[in-house]
């Protein structure tokens, strides 16, 4: 069998975040695979821009990129105790493609935030944005890495061996899923 395709779609637009370092430390502990990191930098979505010019290349790309990968691992922020504008806005577009990209989908949610919760309302408020999409996002564990940046070493690495732990539990379980 050849290696599974992994699709990472980080929350966060800023270079080098916690969530887009959680999402490349994820994908090194789920194993052998093909990964790539999803581009979620979209205009804002707009009905009259859709009539006006279709969806955009752009949200078609993430479209196909879910539709192609065998799994899909997300890490949210949390901004006001609830996921990126960036994240919801993407769900929005690709909502509007055609297919269903997500179903049945074998989906990990997670989430890194700077205070001591590590995101957990965010990642909440996320898996309530993806019901309609009826993916298969699974349940536990629950990954919420809380002061995420003290987080990692310098090799990019989770420091926290609890954290290092359930990550690898919730990667093999994705990979069960597949």
């Amino acid at each position: 069998m050849s290696s599974p395709k992994l699709l990472g779609i980080s929350g966060a637009l800023r270079k080098g975040s916690t969530n887009s370092q959680l999402l490349l430390e994820a994908a090194r502990l789920f194993g052998d695979h093909y990964y790539i990191e999803a581009d979620i930098n979209f205009p804002l979505y707009d009905a009259d821009d859709e009539e006006a010019s279709g969806i955009p290349a752009v949200v078609q790309t993430l479209a196909d990129q879910i539709a192609a990968a065998d799994a899909v691992i997300i890490s949210t922020p949390e901004y006001n105790k609830g996921p990126s504008g960036a994240l919801k806005n993407a769900l929005d577009w690709v909502s509007r493609t055609e297919g269903a990209p997500w179903a049945a989908k074998p989906v990990a949610v997670m989430s890194a935030a700077a205070g001591r919760a590590g995101g957990e309302r965010a990642q909440m408020v996320l898996r309530g944005f993806m019901v309609p999409f009826r993916p298969n996002i699974l349940q536990g564990p629950e990954i919420h890495l809380a002061a995420s940046y003290e987080a990692f070493d310098e090799n990019g690495h989770l420091k926290g061996e609890m954290y290092v732990k359930e990550l690898t539990v919730l990667m093999k379980a994705l990979r069960g899923l597949i």
